[in-house]
């Protein structure tokens, strides 16, 4: 049996069910959209604590790092000073640094050997100044370290010459190991002329930082802790921790999420995993980038899940509650109110027949004063009714010709008003469509007459250099409307000095004579060339222009720059300022222009150098007819000088041939190696000219310090042109040979050494007679 309803049971019925879903979906939403909420605000609280104190921990540390910058700078000054003097003052400073930061255990410094002592010449060894506290005194203790080599931690700080902020450990200035103390040392180098001469830096007890993370606290049961670059604990709530490491208590976690990696990198980390007590929680790592040491550090907080949620849980609670209030609230309320819907229904359907067959007027409109939904049902008929009554009229008022006309429509789903509107829009698009071809017309006709014009004076002006740029910067200032602009021509008379000149300068409708140089990428002229592309500048760096027009009127506020360029090479700038915004088409037309004018001064340029070429050659045959009879003299004495040069160079060849057949010959250049042997010499050492030549004189030789200082002077009296003598004895192919070797300096024409020749003769059976 079918169900009859009356259609306010329906609507009771239909209004609780649906309530009831409403409500059960609307709780539950806000139930976890609560939770979700609450853990973001958690995390972004916690984010936002982390970032706060890993700021003031970096402040600190930074801190520290600067006073190690001021140091390492003011120990330069020790070029100006005495050893004696730099120490005794460097000591007073050190001492002074420690008494005005209470925060440093210690101050040292170390210097490389080889550049406070000249006489020491290895790359390692250094000198150490080290002050320190114990108690109330200052103490100090000056070392020489690194003797036999440097170890790994300083070779690392003098190979990265950079600023260091290291890794904590444990020391004990007492040697006592009862009275270690976790610190770190922040390090500065000392920088000379790009060079690594030593470091500044200072250790620093990483107690200071216990108190801050302990205070860290953004939620009950929440804590922090500071590590270091290599997971170092620097400070933790729980003191026995600190100098241990974060991988021995989550050494999982670590591999997981990369911790290790992110921390070395200054990156920020966010998880969610169970802390050492087995509770979920929330971890947040803020980094700590200190200066340019490159070893961040970074602080974490912990925040369990459990404290996050806790409010949530209680919200979640009471919307129960009050949902469940709600929905008996709203039962009494539907039973009341139903009555007073179906009246109000029945007036709107006859309003909507009368729609249906076409009938619109503005008394057919519903005056309800209930503001629930049948109110909203009669407010949306007669919003229906006053947009077709609108519809109408914006109909009529196109006909009637009337473009400018608007039509608000009633909601994104209008489609009758969107058509209208797509019509009116067609009809206003076509009429502007009109007006920009017009527009586009007379822009197109302006830039034509323009290059017309311009190709006029181009051709006029292609023999006189500076009449063209005249020409050329006045109609264009003319041309643009604008105030001022100068042309610079790149000037390369002096190959090693090639510059921009302002050629021409026109300004406030007159000449204008500057005097300006410019270099290739100098200011933004030189910018501009250099790049080879146009720059527009609507804010014109203060002081940048030169010329102001006298009456005390304001500067142009814009600028446009335009390179003057051909086959890829800058002929030239062109430079124009304006009180308007130069607008695309004009620039545009100043690029084509540039075209034009590059190719008409690279044509002038060439003119006034054939010019140039054509009086230098005349004057060149002149000069050629005088010396021609001059050389035709010169070539009878020349012959006669190659006789006698063919001659001497016969001779000496004969002397060279018996002398390589009587002795062994090697020849050197100055810096000892050799460059010519002869084969007397090959054969007695059984080795190829490719093995010998190349070699150094000294290679295979052990020369104790004192043979040293004799071979090194040997080989300067020779670069210095006197001869040297020498008996040396050699064992080749386990045969023992003695020779007697005489070394020649050879000069060349000009008198300088250019080779050493050694002759060496066999005296090994004079020697053993």
């Amino acid at each position: 049996m079918k169900l009859k309803l009356t259609l306010q049971q329906k609507i009771f019925f239909l209004v609780i069910g649906v309530s009831i879903v409403i409500y059960a979906i609307a709780i539950g939403y806000i139930a976890t959209r609560a939770k979700k909420t609450a853990m973001h605000d958690a995390i972004m609280l916690t984010v936002t604590t982390a970032q706060k104190n890993a700021s003031d921990i970096k402040a600190l540390l930074e801190e520290d790092l600067v006073a190690m910058r001021t140091l390492s700078q003011s120990v330069l000054s020790y070029r100006e000073m005495s050893e004696a003097q730099w120490k005794k003052v460097f000591a007073k400073m050190y001492e002074e640094v420690l008494q005005g930061n209470p925060q440093f255990l210690s101050v040292w410094d170390s210097w490389e050997l080889s550049h406070i002592d000249s006489n020491y010449t290895k790359d390692f060894g250094r000198y150490v100044a080290e002050y320190w506290r114990e108690g109330h005194q200052i103490k100090s203790n000056f070392s020489l370290k690194s003797m036999t080599g440097d170890n790994a931690e300083y070779a690392r700080l003098k190979r990265n010459a950079t600023e260091a902020l290291e890794n904590p450990y444990f020391y004990s200035y007492t040697g006592s190991g009862g009275s270690q103390i976790l610190m770190t040392s922040i390090i500065s180098p000392i920088i000379e002329g790009q060079k690594f001469i030593g470091v500044v830096g200072a250790d620093i007890s990483l107690d200071r930082y216990h108190p801050i993370i302990t205070q860290i606290k953004p939620f009950k049961n929440s804590y922090a802790f500071l590590v270091a670059n290599d997971l170092q604990y620097t400070a933790h709530p729980d003191k026995e921790k600190q100098g241990q490491y974060l991988i021995d208590d989550y050494e999982e976690l670590i591999s997981k999420y990369a911790v290790a990696e992110k921390i070395k990198n200054g990156e920020d980390i966010s998880f969610v995993a169970e802390d050492l007590n087995g509770t979920k929680s929330q971890f947040i790592f803020s980094p700590i980038i200190v200066g340019k040491t490159g070893t961040p550090w970074s602080l974490a907080i912990v925040v369990p899940h459990s404290t996050v949620l806790a409010e949530a849980n209680q919200n979640f609670t009471i919307s129960i509650i009050v949902g469940i209030i709600g929905l008996i609230i709203l039962s009494l309320a539907i039973v009341y109110s139903s009555k007073s819907i179906t009246n109000p229904i029945l007036r709107i359907t006859n309003i909507l027949k009368r729609i249906a067959r076409g009938n619109i007027s503005s008394d057919m409109k519903l005056r309800i004063e209930t503001e629930d939904e049948i109110g909203e049902m009669a407010n949306a008929l007669n919003t229906t009714i006053d947009g077709l009554n609108q519809k109408v009229e914006f109909a009529s008022s196109i006909e009637r010709g009337n473009l400018e006309s608007e039509l608000q429509v009633l909601s994104s789903d209008d489609i009758l008003g969107n058509a209208l509107i797509d019509m009116h829009n067609s009809l206003r698009h076509a009429s502007e469509e009109e007006e920009k071809r017009k527009e586009e017309d007379n822009r197109s006709r302006w830039a034509n007459e323009g290059l017309a014009k311009f190709g006029e004076i181009l051709r006029q002006n292609n023999d006189n250099m500076d009449v063209l740029a005249k020409s050329i910067i006045k109609e264009l200032i003319q041309t643009l409307d604008a105030n001022q602009g100068g042309l610079f021509l790149l000037n390369e008379d002096d190959e090693l000095d090639p510059h921009f000149e302002l050629t021409s300068a026109y300004a406030y409708s007159r000449y204008k004579y500057k005097s300006k140089k410019i270099l290739m990428g100098e200011g933004l002229i030189g910018a501009c060339a250099m790049e080879k592309k146009t720059m527009h500048l609507t804010e014109i760096p203060d002081g940048y222009i030169e010329i102001t027009s006298g009456l005390g009127q304001s500067n142009p506020t814009t600028l446009l720059l335009v390179p003057l360029v051909m086959d890829d090479k800058v002929f030239g700038v062109i430079e124009i300022a304006s009180f308007n915004i130069f607008q695309p088409y004009q620039i545009e037309f100043i690029e084509k222009l540039a075209e034009s004018i590059a190719s008409t001064i690279a044509t002038v340029k060439v003119n006034i150098k054939t010019s140039h070429l054509l009086t230098e050659t005349q004057q060149q045959a002149e000069e050629m007819a005088a010396q021609e009879e001059e050389m035709r003299q010169n070539m009878e004495e020349l012959q006669a000088t190659q006789e006698e040069s063919s001659r001497k160079a016969a001779e000496m060849q004969s002397l060279i041939d018996a002398l390589n057949n009587s002795s062994f010959v090697i020849e050197y250049d100055p810096l000892g190696y050799i460059t010519a042997i002869n084969d007397a010499y090959l054969e007695l050492l059984s080795l190829s000219r490719d093995e010998v030549v190349g070699t150094h004189h000294s290679d295979k030789m052990e020369l104790s310090t004192s043979k040293k200082k004799e071979y090194d002077q040997m080989w300067a009296n020779l670069r210095n042109g006197i001869p040297q003598k020498q008996v040396n004895k050699f064992v080749v192919h386990n045969k023992t040979f003695v020779f007697q070797e005489t070394y020649t300096p050879i000069k060349n024409e000009m008198g300088e050494i250019y080779k050493i020749l050694k002759i060496s003769n066999n005296i090994t059976n004079l020697v053993k007679n």
